[in-house]
């Protein structure tokens, strides 16, 4: 097996694209910040950088022929998952598509699937391999495929974090709860401290839980790694304040934070974000009001509190498509999430008039790193007998992860 790390960048030119629905404008693409086929470096990019295996190029016409024959050769020994934010390319060989709890769900419900082929980043394929059979295996089509979010957030820097609230006397109060997009050794964190791991859907029941775990009043919660669902979540759903909430950084000793303010906040927040969701601001909502009369604008919580305060309607991934699933003909929305999913909903409704949130591209540039010659290359090597690109949490991680996982699925309502 070789490293590629030579050969040309997507330029995502959107001409090449195929549009959706008439009424779609796609936004002005920023090539130079993008790698998406995973052939060249960014050292100081997410986990991976370099994109193991010899790959067919993207310019050969046969790559679909590839792939269909690839995947009918596994047969029902592989089971393709694609996550909402892949390319089409890709979610056109998934046997499921969906979110990233939701996919590894799916996955641990095929136990006669020797290899699991996950579309999506790191750490969606860590928590499938969590809950997974031992005797599955799975396939991570390229290791560059990281999440920017979940790498803000280190297991060493956490570790540190729970010694600094233990210092400053407050860590008997806190609870740790961890949003789904982070690493096996954070959800592990928060299994072995009492806490639980929260999805976009179900953040608001677990910190419920959370702060019922201590005396009224008392209660903290370090939310980990996106701090805009933990305060969107907190401040927006249950009646927190935002004086209540801290930000943690932890690159600044204590967190850039004094004694009293851990004691006095009720939500740490983790000084991390998604690069996609970060990007969309108050201007954006303003600005697409005056120029789509009669807007609904529905957003991700994983954006800034001012653009969720702004919007119409806030959600998960799966909130957002049931919602323009069920919207009325003839309805105008602006969506503030992943544009992938943005463009393939335009297409699937012509009878809604979609508009991206933000007036330019905003990709998952390591969700796209999986694209077909990745896609061919990792089903061509399964169909042969090489197992390639597998991911394998330690079992100790694992152990702790799944302890964090199960208290999610025995909340209330999940």
């Amino acid at each position: 097996m070789t490293t590629r790390t030579d050969g040309p960048v997507d330029s995502l030119a959107p001409a090449s694209l195929p549009l959706g629905a008439p009424s779609f404008a796609e936004p002005a693409s920023t090539p130079a910040a993008l790698l998406l086929l995973g052939r060249a470096q960014d050292l100081g990019s997410e986990r991976g950088v370099e994109c193991p295996g010899d790959l067919p190029s993207p310019s050969d016409p046969d790559l679909v022929a590839r792939a269909h024959a690839a995947r009918q050769a596994l047969g029902s020994n592989a089971f393709v998952l694609g996550h909402h934010y892949q390319r089409d390319e890709v979610i056109d060989f998934a046997d499921v598509m969906g979110d990233s709890f939701k996919l590894a769900r799916d996955a641990a419900n095929r136990p006669d699937a020797e290899y699991i082929v996950f579309c999506g980043v790191h750490f969606m394929a860590e928590s499938a391999d969590i809950l997974t059979a031992s005797h599955q295996q799975v396939v991570l089509p390229d290791l560059a495929a990281g999440c920017s979010m979940a790498d803000m957030a280190a297991i060493a820097q956490v570790e540190e974090c729970w010694d600094t609230l233990v210092e400053a006397g407050v860590a008997e109060d806190v609870i740790p709860v961890t949003y789904m997009n982070s690493s096996a050794a954070i959800k592990a964190f928060t299994g072995r401290h009492g806490g639980t791991v929260c999805t976009s859907s179900n953040a608001r029941v677990a910190l419920t839980w959370a702060f019922g775990r201590r005396p009224e009043g008392r209660g903290k919660i370090l939310f980990l790694p996106d701090q805009h669902l933990g305060r969107n979540t907190a401040v927006s759903q249950m009646g927190f304040s935002l004086d209540d909430c801290v930000v943690y950084d932890p690159h600044k000793p204590m967190g850039g934070l004094t004694v009293q303010q851990l004691k006095d906040a009720r939500m740490i927040l983790w000084r991390g974000h998604c690069s996609v969701h970060g990007r969309f601001s108050a201007d954006n909502v303003t600005s697409v009001r005056e120029r789509v009369p009669g807007v609904q604008v529905l957003v991700h919580p994983e954006c800034k509190h001012e653009v969720v305060s702004q919007a119409d309607q806030v959600g998960s991934t799966e909130h957002i498509i049931r919602t323009i699933e069920a919207a009325p003909a003839g309805s105008s929305w602006a969506i503030g999430t992943e544009l992938n999913l943005v463009r393939r909903l335009a297409r699937t409704h012509p009878e809604l008039n979609i508009t991206y949130l933000d007036r330019t591209v905003c990709f998952c540039s390591t969700m796209n790193r999986i694209d077909l010659p990745h896609l061919v290359w990792t089903l061509e090597s399964l169909a042969a007998g090489r197992s390639v690109n597998r991911i394998v949490v330690d079992p100790e991680v694992a152990h702790w992860a799944r302890v964090g996982l199960d208290q999610m699925l025995a909340l209330p309502g999940i």
